[in-house]
């Protein structure tokens, strides 16, 4: 490990394809986000490719900082603000990768703009619902991050029900899949050694646990109370068919939706249209 954090932090820019900021205009300029929130962050990285996003995880593990991932036009109350290495995975990360027209599904990585979304989709009949007030420069990424709804989620409900699965980086770097999963399939994810079967395991144990579900039951916002998407919602996690007969299949998109980027780094997200 480098004892001086600017040496490292040049190391890493060279290791980089894309950049990595430490003056103080830029850092200045992503310290804040549309909120009254202010915060430093150590440093500004505007990754290429999923190796960039890698070579950062791999340096934060090192040097024990946090990686805060931003895209832009969603969370608005200092979400996106903090003393770590601000992550910007707009500035590339923006193609439409896949449309099956037939199912209703399209593969976004995280940068795509809503609405521009919406213009690629017009010409086959299909449209993604939820919206924001920023829906001009709000990006998915973002719109997963915080849940994001909007003045039409009476009708296409919230971001989390159309986010079907997810490929992400985990804080060891290695890469993941999360998708609906039958109870069988469920249990075998939890078999190996790597740090996806970890989470998988301690989620096991932790939700089979009947007096766990309870406190969950018992503590977290009514059903009822359509808008609450403050916290992680293991309470949508406990109301799967692993934990309770007859639920829904298991899928840790309900999860990361309102997670705001805090539990992995999003590469490609899969959305029902």
């Amino acid at each position: 490990m480098y004892t001086n954090l600017s040496a490292a932090l040049t190391q890493l820019r060279h290791k980089l394809e894309g950049e990595l900021h430490t003056g103080t205009t830029m850092r200045t300029l992503y310290a804040t986000d549309a909120s009254a929130y202010r915060e430093m962050p150590l440093a500004v990285a505007i990754p290429h490719t999923d190796n960039d996003l890698k070579t950062l995880i791999q340096f934060a593990r090192t040097h024990k900082t946090g990686l805060i991932p931003r895209t832009a036009g969603t969370s608005l109350a200092g979400q996106v603000v903090g003393n770590g290495i601000v992550v910007d995975v707009g500035r590339h990360f923006n193609k439409i990768l896949e449309l099956n027209e037939k199912e209703h599904w399209v593969r976004v990585q995280p940068g795509v703009i809503r609405d521009e979304l919406n213009l690629f989709l017009k010409p086959y009949g299909l449209y993604f619902g939820p919206e924001t007030s920023t829906a001009n420069r709000a990006m998915m990424g973002g719109m997963v991050g915080n849940n994001s709804c909007g003045s039409n989620s009476v009708v296409y409900r919230s971001t989390r029900e159309h986010t079907l699965e997810v490929k992400a980086l985990l804080s060891d770097g290695s890469e993941a899949l999360f998708g609906a999963l039958s109870p069988d399939d469920f249990h075998a994810k939890c078999e190996g050694e790597s740090m996806e079967a970890g989470i998988y395991r301690t989620v096991r144990s932790m939700l089979g646990n009947y007096d766990n579900q309870e406190e969950i039951r018992r503590h977290f916002p009514k059903p009822s109370v359509e808008r609450r998407n403050t916290g992680y919602a293991i309470d949508l996690l406990v109301e799967t068919a692993p934990f309770t007969a007859g639920g829904p299949d298991f899928n840790f998109c309900s999860l990361i939706a309102g997670s705001e980027g805090t539990l992995a780094l999003l590469t490609e997200i899969k959305l029902n249209v």
